[in-house]
């Protein structure tokens, strides 16, 4: 079996955005985040926030697209009826302007 980042990356993400499995995915993410126990160990000084660093920015990325998506799909389509006026329209009737003829 070879490990991926790649194939990683689209698990997590497609786990995150099932709504049935999303509570576990970021409960797991946060519990990730705060425990002592990590892929690699936070003792080390850059490397070992690294890690964290990187799923803390998966984590708010998805939420945050969630988040977008949620508020798109709520939001109300505004269309706009041109044949219905408005009480603040004003017939006009048109003219070309080549056909306007000025004697003097």
């Amino acid at each position: 079996m070879k490990f991926s980042i790649q194939a990683l990356y689209d698990w997590y993400r497609q786990g995150i955005r099932n709504p049935k499995t999303r509570l576990w995915f970021i409960a797991g993410t946060l519990l990730y985040l705060v425990s002592p126990l990590d892929f690699l160990p936070d003792i080390f000084p850059i490397v070992g926030q690294l890690d964290d660093v990187a799923l803390l920015g998966l984590l708010a990325t998805e939420v945050t697209t969630l988040i977008l998506d949620s508020y798109r799909n709520r939001r109300p389509e505004r269309s706009v009826d041109v044949q219905t006026p408005t009480a603040d329209a004003v017939d006009v009737d048109a003219v070309p302007v080549d056909a306007v003829t000025m004697d003097r």
